[in-house]
């Protein structure tokens, strides 16, 4: 069984400025895909209905319902500059991204997936999750299994999730510190998600990513399982794939694109769609969005959007690979003589944007990232919203203007900010810290506010 090795740390036991004038116009439209019951327990089971469109084409339907633990739907919003700027502002330099949209009459929406959840479990992993876990508490598994990054949005969402419902996380972390925390485990630190994974009492094993790559994500949920089966104690976990990216899962991204399209479809004359454009890590959003734009618009007059992929680990080939795989495992039916493969190229662009490698930032994205803060006041985060946004623009400004010119472009914002405090000590802030002078005493380089207001 002891192939590669596991160290163990249950956290149990150890311890927008008004000056850019932007205008940013939301659309919450409450949908009927949406969670708006109140007042029902995190661990209810919901039966789950698919759209039309979805339950004529796959064979496999999630046969468990789904939970509704998610704050759905999450809201869309149309972001466009202000008519005038401060001489100042970051919207007069010519690094400005908005600036850039309005000279190629690009209207930008975003899609605020980061406002699914609290801090808890606000992202894109969410909507996979009410599914998986809905399942997990049908079979009557006591606990749930899952791997990811050391900074994994995936693992702290589903630690969160499954104390909600009363089961036991337990969190595989590829991490290079791997063996330096297992002489001390506490050194696995407080940092980001892994705060997370520890306030809400996660058992978390670490793995070197030497190891997670020789032995490979899914065979080592399985066999920390079957050691969790053989335990004094014994437990009955439920396995739950790296970014929970199965045929289950990705159900979550299909009732997503159902939202989607009833909140397009309310927009005051509704525009065209053009270009949806999301990161893709592990290939479960990427198929809930692709297969399911493809599918919403197959009987439409309306011609569907292309849908754009930016893939921030992995090759484009291999997401076409698993996003057919995943379509496949959902029993996808498609005419005769339509390959699988075929029908996800053609609904689905994956484009190659891991830059110098997974959660490698270069310093042209951090300044997007920046950048894109000060002049929207939405955050991105480094290794997946951010890395694919700034790819995108990149495509915008070196690949053929007239495909993206006067189009309405969504972006479909995943979440991750909690990955930014890794790398807080890379970004270039345009944020000033000024000592306030209170009472006139010549405070130096403070600002003098001694002097009484007549509302005093």
């Amino acid at each position: 069984m002891k192939a590669f090795s596991l160290r163990c740390n249950n956290s149990l036991k150890r311890q927008q400025p008004k000056n850019l004038q932007v205008a940013v116009v939301a659309f919450s439209i409450m949908a009927s895909t949406g969670n708006s019951m109140c007042g029902h327990s995190s661990s209810t089971r919901f039966d789950y209905a698919p759209p039309t469109w979805a339950a004529n084409a796959f064979r496999k339907l999630p046969e468990n319902g789904r939970l509704k633990l998610a704050n759905l739907p999450t809201p869309l919003y149309k972001v466009t500059g202000g008519n005038s700027q401060p001489p100042n502002s970051i919207d007069s330099r010519e690094n400005s991204i908005l600036k850039k949209l309005e000279k190629m009459d690009i209207s930008l929406y975003i899609k605020r997936d980061d406002m699914s959840g609290g801090v808890e479990t606000g992202g894109n992993k969410i909507r996979k999750l009410e599914f998986l876990l809905a399942d997990a508490l049908a079979r009557n598994f006591d606990s749930v299994v899952t791997i990811g990054g050391e900074q994994s949005n995936h693992c702290r969402a589903t630690a969160a999730a499954a104390r909600m419902i009363g089961l036991e996380p337990h969190l595989i972390l590829r991490t290079k510190r791997a063996d330096a925390i297992r002489e001390e485990p506490n050194d696995i630190g407080f940092t980001g998600n892994i705060l997370f994974d520890r306030m809400v009492g996660s058992s978390i094993y670490t793995c070197t990513p030497g190891e997670y790559g020789r032995i490979g994500s899914q065979e080592m949920v399985a066999r920390l399982c079957e050691h969790l089966k053989g335990m004094n104690n014994g437990r009955n976990p439920y396995p739950i794939p790296v970014g929970g990216s199965n045929g289950l899962g990705t159900w979550g991204y299909i009732n997503g694109v159902d939202e989607l399209v009833t909140q397009w479809n309310s927009i005051d004359s509704t525009p065209s769609l053009d270009h949806v454009v999301f990161a893709c890590g592990s290939g479960g959003t990427a198929s809930g969005i692709g297969l399911g734009l493809g599918l919403a618009y197959a009987d439409s007059d309306t011609p569907p959007p292309q849908v754009h992929a930016i893939g921030v680990c992995d090759s484009p080939d291999y997401f076409y690979g698993h996003v057919s795989e995943i379509a496949d495992e959902m029993g996808l039916s498609l005419p005769e003589g339509t390959a699988i493969e075929t029908f996800v190229r053609e609904h689905l662009i994956v484009h190659q944007g891991k830059g110098r490698g997974y959660a490698v930032s270069t310093p042209e994205e951090l300044d997007f990232i920046t950048n894109f803060a000060i002049e929207t006041g939405i955050v991105l985060d480094p290794v997946y919203s951010g890395k694919a946004l700034y790819t995108f623009f990149k495509e915008l400004e070196e690949g053929e203007e007239e495909t993206y010119r006067g189009k309405n472009i969504l972006f479909w914002h995943t979440g991750g900010a909690l990955g930014l405090y890794e790398q807080g000590n890379d970004l270039s802030f345009r944020s000033d810290t000024k000592r306030l002078d209170i009472y006139g005493k010549g405070v130096e380089h403070g600002i003098d506010i001694s002097v009484a207001t007549n509302d005093s």
